[in-house]
């Protein structure tokens, strides 16, 4: 053991050698083959210890920040989890992911610094800017649980889970919310500075911060070197299509993607996955994986989402019956009136105001009062030459507050199809306060 520790101990000495000759201005590249020797016992979690030491013998924090994307570099190619990551086209949905996760290590890389150098200042006006530069990383945190990940759980997890691959998203999922609670706790104790003693303060923040960077470096080492491996040698090119059309919903971190990856096949939904496992597949996978695998039996996704009789709508698939009880369900009232202002639908259900059918086929303009008929003429006419997308509206009745909208329905050309009249009872809206989550369900 103590063999190992002071080998460990002479690669730190050598990094902080190579360090320097990158300060002292040194190429890069005459120095890579040196530093992969150095770093490959070395976790990028211990980086900042060193850098630490670097900042005491007088290399500045931005210097030392701006060193952190060359250690990404040379961490990657321990970490590919043996993709050539060359083969993977820059705007591919994969090449995406790897490249977020080198961001990844190195804002986690930059959080352990400014904690571990917040504990060695002595100027409060330097604590500050540190306190402002800890605050500022920790919000940009918060946006890998909102793009990286949830793009992963969204985009990707469906086509594991449709072969019948459930275990690796869910455990994937799990340690993602892990990572996510761990940074809303450490911005929490962020906004704790003055609440509590200097001392214990820097005590608490790092040991959060150790916690954040630890959850975030195992996930890039899990998604590396298993979890992207796997879907490299599961998912098809049109299943990347897919993924790749949709990821703008959740938005990436802190990176835009190229468009050099533009293939010719149409895109393939999970339910239109092909749902057997091949023994080659299954062979093809990390041996972590087929660990995993081993003595169970697969059972894959063989529900459609398409039944005999239903309609494609805009995005999935609905039947008559089941379109109908919908608007039945919805806690609304909802009527339609089409292009020729004739109303050419109602709700059943959730009524405030009294409709019968003898209203189907009339025009909208003979189901309002005489004097407010001009206004309804003007919010028509407003929506059919685009000019306003929304007329909004709320009144007390009966003790309660009533919300009432018009929509403009126009088709992807733009084309005035009708307009929707949305009516809602809000007085219990109005009173909510706090929040109640999907686990305070009881």
């Amino acid at each position: 053991m103590s063999e190992l520790l002071k080998n460990r101990e002479t690669k730190k000495e050598r990094l902080k050698e190579l360090l320097k000759q990158i300060h002292a201005g040194k190429k890069v590249d005459e120095l890579k083959d040196q530093f992969k020797e150095v770093l490959s016992n070395l976790s990028p979690l211990e980086i900042p210890l060193i850098e630490q030491e670097l900042v005491k013998e007088g290399i500045s924090t931005k210097e030392i920040a701006k060193m952190c994307d060359l250690h990404v570099e040379l961490f990657r190619s321990a970490i590919s989890g043996g993709l050539d990551l060359n083969q993977i086209p820059p705007g591919h949905p994969l090449h995406t992911l790897y490249r977020e996760n080198d961001l990844i290590i190195r804002d986690t890389e930059l959080l352990s610094f400014y904690a571990h150098s917040l504990a060695s200042l002595e100027e409060d006006e330097k604590k500050q800017e540190m306190m402002i530069s800890l605050r500022d990383l920790v919000d940009q945190l918060k946006e890998i649980g909102k793009t990286h990940y949830t793009r992963e759980e969204m985009l990707i997890f469906p086509y594991l889970e449709r072969r019948g691959l459930t275990a690796v998203p869910t455990v994937l999922w799990t340690k993602h919310d892990e990572n996510r609670y761990a940074i809303k706790g450490l911005a929490r104790l962020l906004t704790q500075e003055q609440e509590i003693s200097w001392v214990e303060f820097v005590d608490r923040l790092k040991k959060r911060v150790a916690n954040v960077a630890t959850g975030l470096i195992d996930m890039v080492f899990r998604e590396n070197n298993i979890f992207y491996p796997t879907i490299y040698a599961l998912l098809r090119e049109g299943e990347w299509v897919a993924i790749k059309e949709q990821e703008e919903i959740f938005g990436y971190y802190k990176f835009k993607p190229e468009n050099k990856w533009q293939p010719s096949v149409r895109p393939i939904q999970p339910y239109e996955v092909e749902i057997s496992l091949s023994a080659e597949q299954i062979l093809s996978l990390p041996q972590e994986v087929q660990l995993v695998l081993r003595g169970q039996r697969l059972e894959p996704d063989q529900q459609s989402p398409k039944k005999e009789g239903d309609w494609e709508v805009d995005i999935g698939f609905l039947s008559p019956r089941e379109i109908s009880e919908i608007f039945k369900t919805l806690p609304l009232e909802v009527s339609f009136i089409d292009q020729d202002d004739r109303v050419k639908f109602f709700s059943k259900n959730h009524q405030i105001f009294a409709r019968s059918k003898s209203v189907i086929g009339r025009p909208v303009q003979f189901c309002h009062p005489p004097k407010s008929v001009y206004l309804v003429e003007r919010i028509l006419k407003a929506f059919k030459e685009g000019k306003r997308d929304l007329a909004e509206f709320w009144l007390n009745f009966g003790g309660r507050i009533i919300y009432i909208r018009y929509f403009p329905v126009r088709d992807d050309q733009g084309n005035y199809l009708g307009t929707i009249e949305v009516v809602q009872d809000v007085t219990a809206i109005k009173k909510l306060e706090g929040e109640k989550r999907l686990l305070d369900w009881k």
